[in-house]
């Protein structure tokens, strides 16, 4: 394996890290749980889009670079670098953009995807319900087509739906044949949250703010171009767009570098206190030798992708590794932090605590979202292994 750059790729580093370098904010975005930080990282995804940062491997006419997955992963590298915001976009671009190319007819790209690169229309996640979390095939929810035929007529409840207080769209999955169970009678239908018979109840977040919300469908009339791929088939569109969640877009390698990197600089602060214990240097050593692993089996993969090749169920592996990667690194850092882990940045006290504890509980959600790791080794069990269920 050549783990050498082209020229080609040293020049693309060089420019986004110039452009980067520019166009950064110098102070840290508020977050984009609260309206204030959601507006400001709307507005970070408008500046991406103009300078054609937005979702670099599109293809040009959508709004992208077309490039492809070597260049992605350079960009995220220089991306999380530069310490630039988060994607308050992310379910869109990085889930339901790559799903709608794939499944979508010529004027539903059209008709969003511009949007989506844009930052116009911030999307979330309508899948989970309260009986069917990581189960999406015990999905009830329903969508009865109105007798003139042209709308969805949609009642039932979602949870757990990420950035849904302020998103102006949802994608979700929905009960078409009311007499089929299972994966079956489901469609992944597009919903504008303004309609009417919607409402969104923000979920309060461990640190009390609204990274997810509940919505309620009452009666909501949705138009019937918004289906995504073939009615009662959705389960095959969703399959697709978890792909994409548990793979290689939703989380690059570079984050978990860069949480890496500064773990290392976390133990080199506090080392003499660090070291009475000497599993707290064997973890901190583990986090980065793990982090730089990832990174070297993404862009094997990567590389495979480019020659035409494809992720199936090992995007399970994916998914099961950089979440508990994630988990693992900010624990350790707790332990470095010690009693200082549990104080707010703002405290009077909290001198080089940094954003250890927002990270350290947004980890805790990493093994549940994006499919549970319990069905993912579920899943490496039956499909990739062949084991009996």
């Amino acid at each position: 394996m050549d783990l050498n750059y082209t020229q080609e790729q040293n020049d693309f580093r060089a420019e986004v890290r110039q452009w980067l370098a520019t166009n950064v904010p110098a102070d840290p975005l508020p977050s984009f749980d609260t309206e204030e930080g959601f507006q400001a990282h709307r507005e970070w995804e408008v500046k991406l889009y103009e300078g054609r940062w937005g979702m670099i491997t599109w293809p040009e006419a959508m709004g992208g670079r077309g490039a492809d997955l070597l260049q992605w992963l350079i960009f995220e590298e220089e991306y999380y670098a530069a310490g630039a915001p988060l994607r308050v976009n992310q379910n869109g671009i990085f889930l339901l953009g790559p799903t709608m190319m794939e499944y979508g007819t010529e004027e539903q790209k059209k008709r969003f995807l511009n949007g989506m690169a844009t930052g116009k229309d911030i999307w979330c996640q309508a899948w989970s319900e309260p009986n069917a979390g990581s189960d999406m095939a015990a999905i009830r929810a329903k969508a009865e087509l109105s007798e003139d035929g042209k709308y969805y007529i949609i009642n039932g409840q979602k949870t757990w739906s990420t950035r849904a207080v302020w998103a102006d769209w949802a994608f979700g999955m929905f009960r078409t044949d009311p007499n089929s169970e299972r994966h079956k009678g489901l469609s992944f239908i597009l919903v504008p949250l303004e309609l009417e018979g919607i409402t969104v109840r923000p979920i309060p977040q461990l640190n009390g703010l609204p990274g997810f919300a509940e919505i309620f469908f009452d009666n909501v009339r949705v138009p019937v171009d918004c289906l995504l791929g073939e009615v009662g088939k959705g389960w095959s569109v969703a399959m697709a767009t978890a792909g994409f969640e548990r793979g290689l877009m939703l989380r690059s390698p570079a984050r978990f570098q860069q949480t890496a990197k500064r773990l290392v600089e976390l133990y080199k602060e506090n080392q003499t206190s660090a070291d009475r214990d000497p599993a707290v240097r064997n973890s901190v050593i583990k986090a980065y030798m793990d982090a730089e692993a990832y990174t070297l089996a993404t862009y094997q993969t990567a590389c495979r992708l480019v020659k035409g090749g494809k992720i199936g169920a090992e995007s399970s592996t994916n998914k099961i590794f950089w979440s508990e990667l994630d988990r693992d690194m900010h624990a350790t850092a707790m332990s470095l932090l010690g009693a200082r882990a549990e104080l707010e940045p703002h405290a009077p006290d909290a001198a080089g605590v940094g954003s250890w504890l927002d990270g350290w509980l947004f980890a805790q959600s990493g093994p549940i979202y994006a499919g549970t790791n319990e069905i993912q080794r579920n899943i490496i069990a039956e499909r990739m292994l062949g084991m009996p269920r």
